[in-house]
């Protein structure tokens, strides 16, 4: 297998990270750092500021978006259905990434057309390798 940044040096992407979790937004930065993946991350702790992120005039708009389902104020779910009713932003790619491995919260966000959902793992390296692998397949995908 190529390393990981035979594969992210390719192009440069826009990734918004919708996270409450301190923890798991430091795990993710550390997971880029150690990883060598050089996109751009913006991160936004909720659905409510990632709405007003995403809807400011002339903005940047993100490939992806990395997606926690349990956060305060709008919950990912929540946020995933009003991303998909807008006409402007409802084409984003969207990734759960959630310490939920509830069935109802799965189907309910392939309902809502995510791109996969992905179990938070519980060690740091677990996770690391997971968002590796994930963003490898981000990597090899052709965006609009």
């Amino acid at each position: 297998m190529l390393p990981l940044q035979v594969f992210t040096q390719m192009r440069q992407l826009d990734i918004l990270l919708v996270d409450d979790d301190e923890v798991d937004i430091m795990n993710v930065q550390r997971s880029f750092r150690k990883q060598n993946i050089t996109h751009k991350l913006t991160i936004r702790k909720d659905g409510i500021e990632a709405l007003e992120y995403l809807r400011t005039p002339n903005g940047p708009k993100p490939q992806v978006i990395i997606l926690d389902i349990n956060m305060p104020r709008m919950t990912g779910l929540e946020f995933l259905k009003q991303l998909r009713a807008d006409t402007e932003l409802g084409s984003i790619t969207v990734f759960i990434m959630s310490t939920s491995s509830n069935p109802s919260d799965k189907a309910a966000a392939y309902e809502l057309n995510v791109a996969g959902y992905v179990i938070k793992p519980l060690s740091a390296d677990e996770f690391s390798n997971s968002l590796g692998r994930l963003i490898r397949f981000v990597d090899v995908c052709d965006f609009p």
